[in-house]
C-alpha cells in the first residue's frame, strides 16, 4: 500500500471584482480599520503567510494631506507631491494597496506602525498614510493554505487588477 499524499488545495480563483463582496468570494476576510487592528494587536490576522489588500470605503475623491505622517525610515520622508498623488489615484478603484507577507500579523503591525510615525522599515505602501481618511481605511488578509507562496498569489493579484483598470496598479503598488 502506497501512502496517501496530503492533499493541498488548488490555489483560489482570482476576484471577479477588486470591491468587498468580490475579495471575500475567493478568500479575504478581517475588513478591520487600522485602529481596530491596533486594538487588538492584531490578533484577527494569522500568523501565517497571507497576501493583504487595504481597502478605501469611500467612493467620492480623496483627500491628501500635505506632509506624510509615515516614519522616517532612515531619516528618508515618505511625503510625494500633490501631482504624484492624484496621478496614482485610479478612480473608482477601492482597493488601494496589495500586499503580501510571510507572516501576516508582523508584517501589517509594521504597516500600522510606520503608519503612526515610527521609522520602521515598510517603505511599500507609504502613499496610503497621505490620505486624510487613512484612519478608516480597512484591511482584509487571505492566508496561503494552498502550494502557491504570498509573492506568487500578490503578483497574479496585481496582474488581475492591472488587467481590471486600465493597465493601472492599485494607488500605493508603486511597484508591481
Amino acid at each position: 500500500m502506497t501512502p496517501s499524499m496530503p492533499h493541498v488545495p488548488a490555489p483560489p480563483a482570482l476576484p471577479t471584482t477588486f470591491d468587498r463582496d468580490g475579495l471575500t468570494a475567493v478568500g479575504f476576510t478581517g475588513w478591520r480599520t487600522w485602529a481596530e487592528l491596533g486594538a487588538t494587536d492584531y490578533c484577527s490576522v494569522p500568523h501565517a503567510p497571507a497576501v493583504y489588500v487595504v481597502y478605501h470605503d469611500a467612493a467620492a475623491a480623496p483627500a491628501f494631506l500635505p506632509a506624510n505622517p509615515g516614519g522616517r525610515f532612515k531619516g528618508k520622508d515618505p511625503t510625494v507631491t500633490r501631482s504624484e498623488l492624484d496621478h496614482n489615484w485610479v478612480p473608482g478603484a477601492q482597493v488601494i494597496y496589495i500586499g503580501k507577507a510571510d507572516i501576516a500579523d508582523r508584517r501589517l503591525k509594521q504597516f500600522g506602525r510606520f503608519g503612526a510615525g515610527e521609522p520602521v522599515g515598510h517603505w511599500g505602501g507609504r502613499l496610503i498614510w497621505q490620505l486624510a481618511d487613512s484612519a478608516e481605511l480597512r484591511v482584509a488578509s487571505h492566508p496561503i493554505t494552498w502550494a502557491e507562496d504570498a509573492r506568487a498569489y500578490e503578483k497574479r493579484l496585481l496582474a488581475h487588477f492591472v488587467a481590471l483598470h486600465l493597465g493601472l496598479r492599485p494607488f500605493a503598488n508603486l511597484t508591481g
